[in-house]
């Protein structure tokens, strides 16, 4: 089948109340979003519950979150971090990261999450720096949900930060079906569409482009291809 079922508000709240396992303080937290007017910028929480699958099944011990915003995700995936686990996560606003440690504290995750707050572009490359001169190892996953101009950046970042099989995932790649209208040529759209075209096209990765909220993107790092052993490579017989 080629179309997509359309989810609309009775189908929603069936699969949220046949899938989502919530806790008070997610809850708490959304109900505070809602009241915000930049409060559509929280991942569904059928997103959240996603994130946190994928943390606990790639093993993740290490995972860097680009844009914060109050905290959402960040604590789905904290929540689910072994308990030597940490997550990095880069936001500009102290607002909106107030009512994160708020949270994170409520939700006894605190100590495993590392805010840095500043450019994402600067931080990035202060991270990418660090991972090249020391002993530091690479993230496990990377979530990418910040300003959509950048995105074709923070992807190439990221690449360069997971490890072997590490996973990047990236938010509103689908931006409101406007990535397929041309008449949409907007920085954010035109950056979005760049995006696609570029994770679409590299061999380093195996990708996926999921149609839940605002379009997710899964890539894995491919382990890179290295040349056989002399002892398994076919002995050369003179012609």
């Amino acid at each position: 089948m080629d179309s997509h079922l359309h989810v609309d508000g009775a189908l929603l709240e069936y699969l949220r109340a046949h899938s989502l396992r919530d806790t008070s303080v997610l809850a708490t937290l959304r109900r505070e979003n809602r009241r915000l007017p930049c409060g559509s910028m929280q991942v569904s929480p059928e997103q959240g519950q996603l994130l946190a699958l994928l943390v606990r099944i790639s093993g993740a011990r290490r995972v860097l979150e680009v844009g914060c915003f109050t905290g959402y995700s960040a604590l789905c995936m904290a929540s689910a971090l072994p308990a030597d686990g940490c997550l990095v996560t880069i936001d500009q606003s102290e607002t909106w990261t107030r009512t994160a440690r708020r949270f994170w504290q409520r939700a006894g995750v605190s100590h495993r999450i590392d805010l840095r707050l500043g450019d994402a572009t600067r931080i990035l490359s202060e991270l990418v720096d660090e991972q090249r001169g020391e002993p530091v190892p690479p993230f496990d996953l990377v979530f990418i949900d910040a300003d959509k101009t950048n995105y074709p950046h923070y992807y190439q970042c990221a690449l360069e930060l997971v490890g072997e099989g590490g996973l990047i995932v990236l938010d509103n790649v689908l931006w409101s079906g406007r990535v397929s209208d041309p008449a949409h040529t907007d920085p954010e759209t035109t950056a979005l569409r760049s995006l696609n075209a570029l994770v679409h096209q590299d061999e380093r990765v195996d990708t996926v482009i999921l149609p839940i909220g605002d379009g997710m993107t899964l890539a894995r790092k491919r382990p890179a291809e290295r040349p056989l052993a002399r002892s398994d490579q076919r002995d050369e017989v003179p012609g």
